[in-house]
């Protein structure tokens, strides 16, 4: 039973992605295919459909996709750039530091990497390529620096990683991956600064320098955005769903308000596009509920993990093992795919090695927010160069060098977990 069901899942889903059948209606028909043939009883089906996404903590994904689409259509992304090159300066690379630092500010309300990398890199790339960047830098750099916003909290990764990892709250991995998260963007600075000095691209000294106080004053509505909703974490004031809620609303207010820079039909577009992101994020969370339970009622979820563990019993071994597989799976498909595929598997290694689980979902996100900037399938590198209007073949030789960079800000996470625990024990969410 256990190997020809294993057999039928394992087989079945690749098949089916094989024949490009979309990952979740791949993942429910895998599970539903051995659910019959093993009589596993076929109402399961529609139970867990239903079970797999009535979780309060998945009331923040859509509401966090939709501030993150208000607050790009609200034009923060151009005010804060403008104010970061206000306080950088004209400095050789400048305008690639400014592209990091904004990418990391907007991860810290958007969470998404792809919508993150879209609004950076309509503002910087025209102003890059006039002070000399190539397109394929900018495009690789960019992408690179979206990466972060599945790090740096809110993340809407760590949302779902929390509800597929009992035990595990959505404020002890916010506050784990702010260290790592910042680490993350800090790294890509290391390329930026030997191609920039080597290639002699990013300085032009004749411009003048943006008065630092009048784009801070602008750009201050989008700087408290992350102190709102993580000050308002921390302090208890709401949950991380109601922070998604109050996030939406004091965008719209900024942009309505403050800006000026919504209308009523804009705000009608955003609501229309943010709902079709978001349902297919819980289409795939919830037809990956009848595969995980599958799996999980046959045992081969244990039986896969038995045999990794059986493979080496060094930790380290293991854990290479386990980055290499998800950098791979992440060159392929998206993080919350990932998490719904592969923490079946490798939550029991993680137990069985006693590692902190916390720590874990934030080694395994930042392998995940490498993927999403690594060929042939890299998400935010298929939005950049396509505002780039460059081919992403373009990228490689850049791209592989902000890959290197980011793996060993990951080492470093790995080889010193207390960058990522010690935050959630100082905070009181351990």
């Amino acid at each position: 039973m256990l190997i020809e069901g294993s057999a039928i899942l394992l087989v079945g889903f690749f098949a089916l992605l094989g024949f490009g059948v979309p990952l979740g209606v791949a993942l429910g028909l895998a599970g539903t295919a051995v659910i019959l043939v093993e009589k596993l009883g076929i109402m399961a089906v529609p139970t867990n459909v239903y079970t797999g996404i009535a979780k309060y903590p998945l009331l923040a994904l859509p509401m966090f996709v939709l501030a993150g689409m208000v607050f790009e259509r609200a034009g923060v992304a151009r005010r804060l750039v403008e104010f970061a090159i206000a306080a950088v300066g004209n400095r050789r690379g400048a305008l690639g530091i400014v592209a990091i630092v904004v990418c990391m500010i907007l991860g810290g309300i958007s969470g998404s990497g792809p919508a993150d990398a879209a609004a950076v890199a309509m503002v910087m790339i025209p102003s890059m390529t006039a002070q000399g960047y190539p397109k394929a830098f900018s495009a690789s750099l960019i992408a690179a620096a979206g990466s972060t916003a599945i790090l740096i909290p809110p993340s809407i990764a760590f949302i779902v990683y929390s509800v597929l990892v009992p035990g595990v709250s959505v404020p002890a991995l916010f506050a784990a991956g702010m260290i790592p998260g910042i680490l993350a963007g800090l790294s890509l600075l290391i390329p930026l600064y030997w191609f920039a000095h080597r290639d002699g691209f990013g300085r032009a000294a004749d411009e003048s320098r943006p008065p630092l106080w009048q784009t801070f004053r602008q750009a201050i509505w989008g700087l408290l955005a992350p102190v709102i909703i993580l000050g308002g974490l921390r302090t208890g004031a709401f949950t991380p769903t109601e922070a998604a809620v109050v996030a939406v609303f004091y965008g719209l207010a900024v942009g309505i308000f403050v800006y000026r820079s919504l209308t009523w039909r804009g705000i009608y577009g955003v609501l229309v596009e943010s709902a079709e992101i978001s349902a297919v994020v819980m289409i795939i969370v919830a037809l990956a509920s009848v595969f995980a339970h599958a799996g999980s009622t046959l045992g081969a979820f244990d039986a896969f993990a038995a045999a990794l563990i059986g493979f080496t019993g060094n930790e380290w071994i293991m854990m290479t093992m386990i980055m290499i597989m998800l950098l791979i799976a992440g060159m392929l498909l998206d993080a919350v795919s990932i998490f719904l595929v592969f923490l079946p598997i490798l939550l029991p290694i993680a137990r069985k090695f006693g590692w902190d689980l916390t720590w874990f979902g934030v080694v395994m996100t930042m392998n995940l927010a490498i993927g999403q900037f690594t060929p042939p399938m890299a998400v935010n590198l298929m939005v950049t160069c396509k505002i780039a209007k460059v081919p992403m073949e373009a990228t490689v030789p850049w791209v592989i060098w902000m890959v290197v960079a980011m793996c060993g800000a990951m080492v470093l996470v790995i080889a010193a977990p207390w960058l990522a625990t010690g935050m959630p024990h100082l905070l009181g969410y351990r």
